[in-house]
């Protein structure tokens, strides 16, 4: 208040000792020119534990009987005994300022990390696969479409489809693609999610093999496997070939997937690569399509420079596909440099 009174503005003097101005307006009213902050008087509650207690329940939670269990055992089996000593909000709470407030099972549960992040700057350096459902017409059954894309590229390199799910049919399928495609040893990442048959002994052991490193998402995480995600979501959705019949035999799914994958890398324009097909830019002439592109937009530009209000749309060709990158990462690097259309 003496603040006020030389001239000073009241709201400005109370942001000086961190009060509100109706705080000082109440201590004015009580007559007081003391800080009300110093002779506050707070009642400790009438349920706090004494110390006795206290080291009590410590005791008590850590004995070989209890030593393994949660408050939420604890209490019950306590009662049991015809035994309270307090609530399982309490055990909790004191247990967290003692510093024992951890997994008190022998068996803890195990910690799932997210997948090392991957990049590829050329076909076959890092493929995804997975497994997904084709409807046969008797409800329930489902043929398995087994599939492999590379994340580079986005091709299907390799793909067939069995009638059920087998780490055997994966190692097949696998051999062929590397054969196919004549990867050399030691040049392959496979990513997969944790299912039985991309983690089963005859996969891995033809992973190890072919000298193909594997890589695993997380469990339950479809977002450590985007590429094959949408590479199904496109394959379900795709209007010109949609999948809205259910297959009689197993005879009738493959020749439905084999006009997919003939349409989705050779005719498929992927915006994930700036609208070439996967194909295109696998065998790398998607460079040469982009550099003419730019030279299009350029030449258009020139002649009618008033319909753009700034840079021409981004041809660029993308060096580098992330798969998981780290946060500081996500974005893909991009080649910075376009050569000089003819």
């Amino acid at each position: 208040m003496e603040a006020v009174g030389n001239g000073a503005r009241r709201h400005k003097a109370c942001e000086m000792i961190n009060i509100s101005a109706r705080t000082l307006e109440r201590w004015h009213k009580l007559e007081s020119n003391t800080d009300g902050r110093t002779n506050s008087l707070r009642k400790k509650p009438a349920n706090k534990l004494t110390e006795a207690e206290r080291e009590e329940l410590l005791d008590i939670a850590n004995q070989p009987e209890y030593c393994d269990l949660s408050p939420h055992k604890i209490v019950p089996l306590l009662a049991d005994k015809s035994i309270y000593i307090a609530s399982e909000s309490t055990f909790y709470r004191i247990l967290k300022e003692e510093n024992q407030l951890t997994h008190r099972l022998t068996s803890k549960p195990k910690k799932h990390h997210k997948p090392k992040a991957l990049t590829a700057k050329a076909p076959n350096q890092v493929w995804s696969w997975d497994i997904t459902y084709l409807p046969q017409t008797i409800y329930g059954k489902h043929f398995y479409l087994y599939m492999i894309i590379d994340i580079y590229s986005r091709k299907v390199v390799g793909w067939n489809v069995h009638e059920r799910e087998s780490a055997q049919y994966a190692s097949s399928l696998i051999k062929q693609a590397c054969l196919d495609e004549k990867v050399p040893e030691s040049q392959l990442v496979l990513h997969s999610d944790n299912g039985k048959p991309m983690k089963g002994a005859t996969m891995l052991s033809t992973l190890q093999t072919l000298g193909v490193v594997p890589s695993f998402s997380r469990p339950s995480v479809s977002d450590d496997n985007p590429y094959s995600e949408s590479l199904f979501k496109t394959l379900k959705y795709q209007p010109g070939i949609p999948l809205t019949t259910r297959f009689d035999v197993i005879a009738d799914a493959r020749e439905w997937v084999e006009r997919f994958v003939q349409w989705y890398n050779h005719e498929h324009l992927h915006s994930g690569i700036k609208f070439v097909t996967p194909e295109q830019r696998h065998q790398g002439i998607d460079k040469v399509i982009l550099r003419k592109r730019h030279a299009v937009y350029t030449m258009a530009k020139l002649r009618h420079p008033e319909r753009w209000t700034g840079r021409t749309r981004d041809w660029r060709h993308i060096g580098a596909v992330a798969l998981n990158p780290d946060k500081k990462n996500e974005q893909p690097s991009f080649d910075n440099k376009y050569k000089e259309a003819a």
